[in-house]
């Protein structure tokens, strides 16, 4: 893990109109995942800072009420398998954010909704929707 800097907590929203229609056309996603407040990013943190990245409490909460909670030791993979496989075809530079995943209990929110995402020892990350 010689080459992470330290962490974050970032949300990775998706308009999932947007995403359905361009899955129906065959089209690429990328505007269901670019507008503005579709990925806040929280403080940064070095990794000397974080005990063990493997084993963080993790939750969502959308207008104050839990969505997700879980905890990073129950990631599909590691952290050094995901970036060994993502450097294979991405060249991975000094300052590049790598969003990891999510635990179950995704769903929907709607314009006004008060998005907040946090993960012990690193921070805090939060968004009033506005799609």
């Amino acid at each position: 893990m010689d080459h992470v800097a330290g962490y974050t907590v970032a949300l990775d929203m998706t308009a999932r109109d947007l995403q359905a229609e361009a899955k129906s056309k065959g089209h690429p996603w990328t505007l269901s995942k670019c507008y503005d407040t579709s990925c806040p990013v929280g403080p940064f943190v070095s990794k000397e800072s974080v005990r063990d990245p493997h084993d963080l409490q993790l939750w969502l909460k959308v207008n104050g009420e839990v969505k997700q909670s879980g905890n990073t030791k129950d990631m599909h993979f590691t952290i050094p398998v995901l970036l060994n496989y993502i450097s294979g075809y991405f060249t991975l530079e000094p300052g590049d954010v790598v969003l990891t995943g999510t635990p179950a209990g995704v769903g929907p929110v709607k314009p006004g909704d008060v998005i907040e995402a946090g993960i012990e020892e690193i921070g805090r990350a939060s968004c009033r929707e506005r799609v």
